[in-house]
């Protein structure tokens, strides 16, 4: 890249950043954003020494890097204004620019949960042996979160393209580095995982060009992942509402000396590379571009997407396709589990299984047993890390990988929620569409094992309302397998809830072609008396207890607990009088409660009961987990009340 052109790539940075504050002070932008005046060098000098395939993370102060990878700036502008002709259509707004034509992946707003979407893309490119590198950028402040040292001991370990670039500006929001960090040096924290790194003048566009080139080759020359920390500066606060008061004048002003934008130009002209009159044009180009991009995004503003636009990419696409079996044969929830798992790995080479302890041991239930075994790199043990883990399935998912993750138990879906919650699900959303999550989530659930309050929790009910996710929670081995199976034709995030009671029941189980259709419920039998809603394990459970008055009784399986088979409920409700919902968790907030708002919208007399858990965590002793959670004496009480 020549001389004009990183100048031209800072002073467009600038400029925007500046019009976003006119546009701003004029009432013209809705909410906040994170302007990056004064760090311009980074995004000029790391973006000029990438090549097309790679990937670039950035933080949530990101205009910077979608200016120097190339997207449009009237589409900038749009996206700040809110309209549908903006990058992601008006809905990322200013953290969120999503623009894969220049494989930028978009930002997050949660400081450091990109790191390891960015590691995510890596593994995928390792994958498949592409001749490119992921970059994760992040700032001092997300420095000291657990995922950035989760990130980098996984990038080791697995020898993954990822360079590591650390905007150092000084400053997370106000609390500056020197308090909040316990090392002057935060490159240095990566030699104690054996990642090379270096630290850099931040403000030097030659500099951060020079570094990003070598580290560049020593990633894939080496096989090694790379880090980077640039010291820099931003001359403006953190955010829009940011009054600048935990800093002094005077290390504004000395920083302000060492402007990347005035200090490249003094080096172009001291250097003899340009004269005064060719920077100054350059100004005036620039200056005209950037006006000119937001008067054409102005004379838009005012056209936004519908909500029926809006909605589109909001709501979950259900393959609802399925198909029938032409043989069955016996075997327990965790051998269909398993056997969808190998015919998942064996058709698709995009697939893959994450999780800890899926290799030698088998899973902590055994089902993964000896898939590591059949599939050779399919199969990718990790460290105790779910949030990251989860973060690189995403970031996976979205550059062309299928995995599925396993956590080893569901109660530690708290520590993967921000993956699923923040990006996963909303991942199509907010990049208006150019990105999806093809990703499954199994989570074995559920109580019944004598393993207390942190391993036996039914935490599904933590998702739903969820827009963008699918929450699967399967009753027995035929549906086990056959909407696993399903699940791996999703193109969106699927949570699929394996109730750890179920693991050891024995059932049907169909071919390698038998598939059942997500956001449909299962319907069995055709009694007219009573109306048995339930899913997973209690759906299960309440057959067995309500065996004998079968004749009477239509049991719904919810199979798909979100969103909700709302045709098939209001169908069933009002040819039987009588519902019973029954669930393997409390009741508040729960699934039932759903369901129960769904049959009084669709009559005027509502007769039900609703068999829950009891509002407490799961305690150890047996006697008392088992008077916790629901059981077969409960539930044939509650049926006997309608008089069956």
């Amino acid at each position: 890249m020549d001389n004009g052109s990183l100048l031209s790539l800072m002073l467009r940075s600038r400029l925007f950043e500046e019009a976003v504050e006119r546009l701003a002070a004029k009432g013209l932008i809705w909410g906040t954003y994170h302007l990056s005046i004064g760090q311009e060098a980074c995004h000029a000098g790391l973006s000029s020494a990438l090549e097309k395939g790679d990937w670039v993370v950035p933080t949530h102060r990101c205009h910077g890097y979608n200016v120097a990878l190339g997207t449009p700036l009237d589409m900038m502008f749009s996206e700040m204004l809110g309209s549908r002709y903006g990058i992601c259509g008006g809905i990322g707004g200013s953290m969120h620019m999503t623009d894969i034509a220049h494989r930028n992946f978009g930002s997050s707003a949660v400081v450091g949960s990109g790191i390891g979407i960015a590691g995510g893309i890596a593994l995928s490119q390792k994958r498949k042996a592409a001749d490119g590198i992921a970059v994760a950028v992040f700032g001092d402040g997300a420095a000291s979160r657990g995922t950035v040292h989760e990130m980098m001991n996984m990038a080791s370990i697995w020898d993954l393209p990822l360079l590591f670039f650390l905007e150092n500006n000084h400053y997370g929001m106000s609390a500056s580095s020197s308090r909040m960090i316990s090392s002057s040096e935060i490159y240095r924290r990566a030699e104690g995982y054996s990642i090379r790194a270096e630290h850099i003048d931040g403000n030097d566009v030659l500099a951060v060009h020079e570094a990003v080139l070598g580290g560049r080759r020593y990633i894939l020359e080496q096989h090694r992942p790379f880090f980077i920390e640039a010291e820099t500066y931003r001359m403006c606060g953190h955010s829009r509402s940011d009054r600048n008061i935990y800093r002094s004048r005077e290390e504004e002003i000395s920083w302000k000396d060492k402007d990347p934008i005035a200090r490249y130009e003094r080096h172009l002209l001291s250097s003899s590379l340009m004269t005064q009159a060719e920077i100054d044009a350059i100004h005036e180009r620039e200056g005209g571009a950037v006006e000119d991009a937001m008067e054409r995004a102005l004379s838009m503003k005012d056209e936004v997407l519908s909500t029926d636009e809006l909605m589109s990419l909001s709501l979950p696409r259900l393959p609802s396709s399925s198909a029938a079996s032409s043989s069955f044969h016996r075997g327990t929830y965790r051998e269909a589990i398993y056997e969808a798992l190998d015919e998942i790995l064996s058709s698709d080479p995009s697939s893959f299984l994450m999780g800890e302890d899926i290799g030698r041991y088998g899973g902590c239930f055994g089902v993964t047993k000896d898939l590591y075994q059949r599939h050779p790199g399919q199969v990718i043990e990790t460290p105790v890390s779910e949030e990251t883990f989860t973060d690189m399935a995403v970031g996976a998912a979205a550059t062309g990988s299928r995995p599925i993750v396993e956590l080893m138990y569901g109660d530690f879906s708290t520590l993967a929620s921000d993956a699923v919650i923040n990006h996963a699900a909303k991942l199509r959303f907010m990049s208006f569409g150019q990105l999806s999550c093809p990703l499954i989530l199994r989570l074995p659930m559920g109580g019944g094992t004598g393993h207390g309050s942190q391993h036996t929790q039914s935490l599904e009910t933590m998702f739903t309302g969820i827009p963008g996710l699918t929450i699967v929670a399967p009753s027995d081995a035929r549906s086990a397998k056959a909407l696993l199976k399903s699940a791996a034709l999703s193109p969106d995030p699927v949570l699929f809830i394996e109730h750890k009671g179920l693991y050891g029941e024995e059932g049907d189980i169909g071919d390698a072609d038998d598939r059942l259709p997500l956001g449909k419920a299962i319907v069995h039998g055709s009694g007219k008396k009573l109306l048995v809603i339930s899913y997973s394990h209690a759906a299960s459970l309440s057959r067995k207890a309500l065996k004998p008055y079968d004749e009477d009784i239509t049991f719904i399986d919810l199979a798909t607990i979100y969103p909700l088979d709302r045709e098939t409920l209001v169908k069933e409700y009002r040819r039987v009088p009588h519902a019973l919902i029954v669930q393997d968790t409390q009741e508040e907030g729960s699934v039932g409660e759903s369901v129960l708002r769904i049959l009084a919208e669709s009559s005027s007399s509502l007769s039900f009961r609703m068999v829950s858990a009891l509002d407490a965590p799961i305690p150890v002793s047996r006697q008392l987990e088992e008077r916790v959670l629901i059981s077969e004496e409960r539930i044939e009480e509650a049926a006997l009340s309608f008089g069956l």
